[in-house]
């Protein structure tokens, strides 16, 4: 964070007193890359804090904020790099190109590292994909940069600026639809990408005494954080045989889905869907007293 803010002061006064928009762009969207990481930083932070008597699933949503936030935030800085490059195609201004392509190399060095130290945590965590998609795109744009510095420097194509923040635009945008998209899909509560909600059910039928699956949801609680509830019909009520098959019940969805957090309501051939094990048995040892 405190690289990235350095870089974003250093490079807005070289933009603005070399006139390239290209640059500016670059250093709004390193400033998004700023408070993209301290957003996940937070979000990383509070994930980690325990459950409470209000939120009982603890703050693992507030890393899928921190993403949310993110990628509204990259499109929001693609949209404004579009309407400004518009402005600056029909009057192009005086451009120093060699102040951009020295800047902008500055800029492919430091935020192709962040993006290194980003990429192990980014392939399962989408609070910290959203922040390396910012770092990453961040230093793919500025390579763009260099490429109009040098059409500058060479042809005094002054437009070359504005196209290329064109580009730079649609870049951000492309990126963080993706991100932006699973965020929403988390807070819905829609399955996990990835995971086959038939391959599930499938899986569940298979194990010895399971008659049957419904009303089976899987959701993500947040990064790294699976939640599945399911009513299940079991063969036989004999309380033995009901805690066997839970058990496999749960290694099944954690062994195969990477699911550790399930709720299962047990139903039985024959019975109510209210009639439960413990009760039942219950009302035996009586009979049986």
């Amino acid at each position: 964070m405190v690289l990235t803010f350095a870089f974003v002061a250093f490079e807005a006064v070289v933009g603005m007193r070399s006139g390239s928009l290209a640059l500016l762009s670059d250093a709004g969207h390193n400033f998004a890359d700023a408070v993209a990481l301290a957003l996940s930083w937070y979000g990383l932070s509070a994930a980690r804090r325990p459950a409470t008597a209000r939120r009982t699933y603890g703050f693992h949503r507030v890393a899928i904020l921190a993403a949310l936030a993110n990628s509204v935030s990259l499109v929001i800085i693609a949209l404004g790099i579009f309407w400004e490059a518009y402005q600056r195609l029909g009057k192009p201004g005086e451009v120093h190109g060699g102040a951009m392509v020295w800047t902008a190399a500055a800029a492919i060095l430091i935020n192709g590292l962040i993006s290194y130290w980003l990429h192990a945590g980014s392939k399962h965590d989408i609070n910290i994909r959203s922040a390396y998609i910012h770092m990453l795109g961040d230093a793919v744009s500025a390579v763009g940069v260099v490429a109009a510095g040098l059409i500058i420097s060479r042809t005094g194509w002054a437009a070359a600026d504005p196209i290329v923040s064109l580009l730079i635009g649609a870049l951000i945008l492309y990126s963080s639809w993706g991100v932006l998209q699973e965020a929403v899909d988390v807070l819905m509560e829609a399955t996990p990408a990835g995971l086959d909600l038939a391959a599930v059910e499938g899986d569940l039928l298979a194990l010895p005494g399971v008659e049957g699956v419904h009303d089976l949801h899987v959701w993500t609680l947040g990064p790294g954080a699976t939640a599945c509830s399911a009513h299940v019909l079991l063969a036989s009520a004999a309380l033995p045989e009901v805690q066997a098959r839970l058990r496999a019940i749960e290694a099944a969805l954690a062994d195969r889905h990477g699911i550790l957090h399930s709720t299962v309501q047990v139903e039985v051939v024959g019975h109510e869907p209210q009639e439960m094990a413990c009760p039942m048995a219950v009302a035996n040892g009586r009979a049986g007293g």
